[in-house]
């Protein structure tokens, strides 16, 4: 009898043993899975959605939209993966200045140069114009004119961040086409140069609602792609930035040999290509490129924020989700404000093909008496 009752404690001991390591590995797996799981929510709930703008803006209007602008950048991407950078670039110089309406992409006109044409837009790439041009015709092939070039901007920004190695996440559509675009001294006033320090950067972002960790958030877009030695040479000549690796600084120095050097190098030594939390791993390391990098782990304010990114990327996916989508909900027109561009770099008013198109598509009279 004591035999058996020991062997029954026994088992039943072990049965214990059994539990308590299921029950705390289930609890293990759902802290691990935690930080994945907020990436979707932020996504859908902790960021205020502005009037007009929607999850599921196109659902029955154009429900290919995001297959067709994902499935083809994937092709771009795969020839060449530096565009990923430029087309996230573009659509943070979109919605910095006069907000997310696609502005950027205008040409200049009668009224004066457009935003292209001022100093911190004259780096942009040429090819992302060219994709943006071409996604949108890919797109009204697809479903009409339905769809606005600032919807496809920031579709293909969310999609430049995945398919080179970031999130994935859901953003609210429904933007309209802005009609004007800004003057060159209101670009200059909105974008942050590469020279200036965390206090100007935050102060400049705070006007927009960005707090500090948004700020350091959407700072780790400078995880991929390039810069012109010009950005950043006046940190090396004639003196260096004590603030700089000693190693970094000479290598950047062999590639950029003068201060007016027009070369290139990248932004992320560690992973240039790949949109990962290395950015911030570079800042702890003194091998940020630009001030506004570096000053961000050197401030106090912001210091901890990079470095809680460098330890852990499923916290700085998480933010940057957040970041983005508040950022491309900047200033935007919906509704009937604004207009859906027949071609993204020309308003429709001044677009002779798109007013050809309107008049074959009206009756005579109607056509007439319009004209």
């Amino acid at each position: 009898m004591q035999r058996q009752g020991r062997k029954r404690n026994t088992k039943n001991l072990s049965m214990a043993k059994v539990t308590n390591f299921f029950v705390a590995l289930l609890l293990i797996s759902s802290l691990l899975l935690a930080p994945y799981l907020s990436i979707s929510e932020a996504a859908d709930n902790s960021v205020p959605i502005v009037s007009g703008l929607s999850w599921t803006f196109y659902k029955t209007s154009c429900t290919k939209l995001e297959s067709i602008i994902r499935t083809q950048l994937k092709k771009v991407f795969d020839n060449d993966i530096g565009q990923a950078a430029g087309l996230l670039r573009l659509h943070f110089h979109d919605c910095f200045v006069q907000g997310c309406d696609g502005s950027v992409l205008l040409d200049g006109s009668a009224s004066g140069p457009g935003e292209q044409q001022a100093p911190p837009n004259l780096s942009l790439r040429a090819k992302a114009f060219e994709i943006i041009n071409d996604l949108r015709n890919r797109v009204e092939k697809a479903c009409g004119r339905v769809v606005s070039c600032s919807d496809i901007v920031a579709l293909a920004a969310r999609d430049s961040v995945y398919l080179s190695g970031g999130p994935d996440y859901g953003i609210p559509l429904g933007r309209r086409d802005g009609l004007t675009f800004a003057t060159v001294n209101a670009t200059l006033q909105n974008l942050p140069p590469p020279f200036a320090n965390a206090t100007t950067i935050l102060s400049m972002l705070a006007t927009k609602n960005f707090d500090p960790t948004d700020v350091v958030a959407l700072s780790g877009g400078h995880t991929v792609g390039i810069s012109h030695c010009t950005s950043f040479t006046t940190r090396l000549y004639p003196t260096q930035d004590p603030t700089m690796d000693k190693t970094f600084a000479n290598n950047l120095k062999v590639i950029c040999p003068t201060v007016n050097s027009t070369n290139t190098t990248v932004m992320d030594i560690r992973s240039p290509n790949k949109f990962d939390n290395k950015y911030y791993v570079d800042l702890m390391n003194r091998q940020g490129l630009f001030t506004s990098d570096q000053d961000l782990y050197t401030d106090s304010r912001t210091r901890g924020i990079v470095t809680s990114f460098a330890i852990n990327e499923t916290l700085f996916f998480e933010k940057f989700v957040v970041s983005m989508i508040k950022m491309g909900q900047l200033s935007v027109l919906t509704g009937n404000n604004g207009e859906i561009r027949a071609n993204c770099s020309v308003r429709n008013a001044d677009n002779k093909s798109y007013f050809a198109s309107v008049v074959e598509e009206l009756p005579v009279e109607e056509a007439w008496s319009d004209l």
